[in-house]
């Protein structure tokens, strides 16, 4: 079978250009099928059925192309939590509880590339340490926001500080993380409830 064409649509620098993207559910295929650390460049091109000379046209080396992968999958989480939160007329509470299962939901539909980021991320190198600490710290000022529209209909609740938010995303992430340690990965969204609760404690918590 012929491979499709590997230079069309946007330029390699481009993240919508397709052998691009194909590259990326490449890894995720071979991610899924042997894991990150036996993954290799041949593999990935197998699953996207592209050359090994358009891999190097978009990617250095194999950290290069997980970290672009991770940063994708990043980027598609976030907008799902936006999107989630932002639909209008939900009471606080509901909204909080639509934007933590957005964030679960998109985790659980790709189980076994959740693991690999959270598991073997450290086999990835410090960039991709570096990089996982800045989309949480995304998700921190994301968890902020929410919070700061709710304060506007609710002022009784209390605010968020920038250290409170990094801490709750370190204890979600935490509440997941076991879950995949425990191969729970594809159950993520039963951690929803737990989640939602940690975030009102600190919310309704009185001063002190």
């Amino acid at each position: 079978m012929q491979a499709p064409p590997e230079s069309d649509g946007p330029g390699p620098g481009s993240a919508e250009n397709p052998s691009r993207i194909r590259l990326l559910e490449g890894l995720a295929a071979s991610i899924t099928e042997k894991g990150y650390a036996a993954t290799t460049i041949a593999d990935i091109v197998r699953h996207a059925r592209v050359s090994k000379r358009t891999f190097y046209e978009h990617f250095e080396d194999k950290e290069a192309c997980f970290l672009a992968s991770y940063m994708a999958a990043s980027e598609e989480t976030l907008r799902a939590i936006a999107t989630a939160s932002a639909v209008p007329g939900l009471p606080w509470k509901e909204r909080l509880q639509a934007a933590t299962r957005a964030y679960l939901d998109a985790l659980e539909a790709k189980p076994a590339v959740t693991r690999t980021y959270l598991l073997e991320i450290h086999a990835a190198g410090p960039r991709a340490l570096q990089l996982r600490r800045e989309v949480h710290q995304r998700f921190a000022e994301q968890l902020r926001g929410l919070v700061q529209t709710a304060r506007g209909e609710h002022p009784e609740l209390r605010a968020l500080s920038p250290a409170m938010a990094t801490a709750l995303v370190g204890g979600i992430n935490e509440l997941v993380l076991v879950a995949v340690e425990k191969g729970r990965a594809g159950q993520l969204r039963e951690l929803a409830e737990t989640a939602v609760e940690l975030v009102r404690a600190v919310l309704v918590a009185p001063e002190k």
